[in-house]
């Protein structure tokens, strides 16, 4: 049911105000701010962002700090003028402050500061000051977060190479060197894929029966992904320990140093791959081999 609302001044612009955290802006906080400034034919928009304190506080961490959500909303071309350090519930001190005619927000109800599940905007709706504005559906500071989190290990690859350390990230050694591995796993995935493609065109153009082709060709890539994986497998291992070794301070690989703190090397077998750090690969046995996953993609 639509609120009822006063009448609109004749001899002024609207002044209308819209307030939010306005994190990450997105097109949906765009709309909704356009919203607001087309609710009258002339309308002088304010728009109201919470700081960091007090959104901390109500709502929970942000990604952009205050001033960045500030300077995001100066940019918009819907918004005349930005309120700093909004207040989280609006009252008549406020409204007269900034001499506004009108609170646009979507209808929803939003938690006040009281604990008890009040409306942010039950007074302004009292009062027949509040103009609804819409959502737009599947976009919001939230579904862009999740995106980012769904697709987390990429954006680290992603920015890895573009110069970030993984102190910069928060990732751990390990990490970084089992997401490149899988990577290169990956992408040899897809190779021996395109290369099993362009052999069933083959066959087709020679007219050979295709199945008795894709068979042959079948046996002999599984073949020899079985003998890659257990070179890399083998030289996986070696790198673990290596890393292992790295991660609670060993810095010696000499083989006499394992001796004299009584450990027999005829009873172990020892596999070092020598290169730079960046080149390191390994399997996490918590892991799936992705090599596994190419063959039982061929096998299908």
């Amino acid at each position: 049911m639509a609120l009822a609302t006063t009448t609109p001044p004749q001899d002024h612009p609207a002044r209308v105000y819209a307030d939010g955290i306005y994190d990450l802006f997105h097109f949906g906080h765009a709309r909704s701010l356009e919203q607001a400034k087309k609710s009258f034919p002339n309308t002088y928009l304010l728009v109201g962002c919470c700081s960091d304190a007090v959104t901390h506080k109500y709502k929970g961490k942000t990604v952009m700090t205050e001033d960045e959500r500030y300077e995001s909303l100066r940019h918009c071309k819907w918004v005349d003028e930005v309120i700093p350090d909004a207040p989280w519930v609006i009252n008549q001190e406020f409204l007269d402050k900034h001499k506004i005619d009108y609170v646009a927000h979507d209808s929803l109800p939003y938690a006040d500061t009281s604990g008890v599940a009040n409306d942010v905007y039950e007074f302004v709706k009292a009062v027949g000051k509040f103009k609804e504005t819409q959502r737009t559906e599947g976009i919001s500071t939230s579904d862009v977060i999740m995106r980012i989190v769904k697709d987390y290990n990429q954006y680290v690859l992603r920015n890895l190479d573009r110069g970030y350390s993984r102190k910069d990230l928060g990732v751990s050694y390990v990490k970084e060197k089992r997401l490149k591995v899988n990577r290169r796993l990956k992408t040899f995935q897809e190779k021996v894929k395109e290369h099993q493609e362009k052999i069933q065109t083959v066959a087709k153009n020679v007219g050979m029966h295709q199945n008795e082709w894709v068979e042959n060709v079948d046996r002999f890539v599984v073949g020899f992904l079985e003998m890659f994986e257990e070179s890399c497998h083998k030289m996986g291992t070696a790198i673990r320990d290596q890393i292992q070794k790295k991660l609670i301070g060993e810095q010696s690989s000499d083989v006499s140093f394992l001796l004299q703190n009584g450990k027999d090397n005829e009873d172990e077998e020892y596999y070092y791959y020598e290169g730079d750090d960046s080149d390191e690969e390994y399997f996490d046995d918590d892991e799936l081999n992705p090599l596994s996953n190419v063959k039982d993609q061929i096998k299908k």
